[in-house]
C-alpha cells in the first residue's frame, strides 16, 4: 500500500506562486509514475501534470503548460508541483497520484483511472 500526503496549498492572489509537495510512503517510490490532478466544485477531476518514474519525461495539461512545473526528488520520496502565474480558474483541490506501471503515451498519464494510489488532496484558492 502506498500512502500519499499532499501539502503546500493555500489562499493566494492571482499572479502569485505556490509549490505543492506530495510525500510518498513507498520504498519503491523511484519506480512509480507520479501525477497531479485537480477538481473544482461541480466539475470533474482533471489532469494537471505527470512525470515518469525516472523523471525523464513530463506531461502537462494545456491549461497549465508554461506556468506549472512537475518535478521529483527520489531521495526524498517526494514529487512537487511548482505553480506560477496562478489564475482564479486554478482554484481546486489538488490530488497527488501514483502508479507502478510504466506507460508510453500522454493519454495514459492523463487518465485518472490508470492510477492506483491517491492522496487526500490539498486546497488551492486563487482570488482575483
Amino acid at each position: 500500500q502506498v500512502q500519499l500526503v499532499e501539502s503546500g496549498g493555500g489562499l493566494v492572489q492571482a499572479g502569485d506562486s505556490l509549490r505543492l509537495s506530495c510525500a510518498a510512503s513507498a520504498r519503491t517510490f523511484s519506480s512509480f509514475a507520479m501525477g497531479w490532478f485537480r477538481q473544482a466544485p461541480g466539475k470533474e477531476r482533471e489532469f494537471v501534470a505527470a512525470i515518469t518514474w525516472n523523471g525523464d519525461s513530463t506531461y502537462y495539461a494545456d491549461s497549465v503548460k508554461g506556468r506549472f512545473t512537475i518535478s521529483r526528488d527520489n531521495a526524498k520520496n517526494t514529487v512537487y508541483l511548482q505553480m506560477t502565474s496562478l489564475k482564479p480558474e486554478d482554484t481546486a483541490s489538488y490530488y497527488c497520484t501514483a502508479d507502478g506501471l510504466k506507460w508510453g503515451y500522454f493519454s495514459d498519464y492523463a487518465e485518472p483511472r490508470k492510477y492506483a494510489y491517491w492522496g487526500q488532496g490539498t486546497q488551492v484558492t486563487v482570488s482575483s
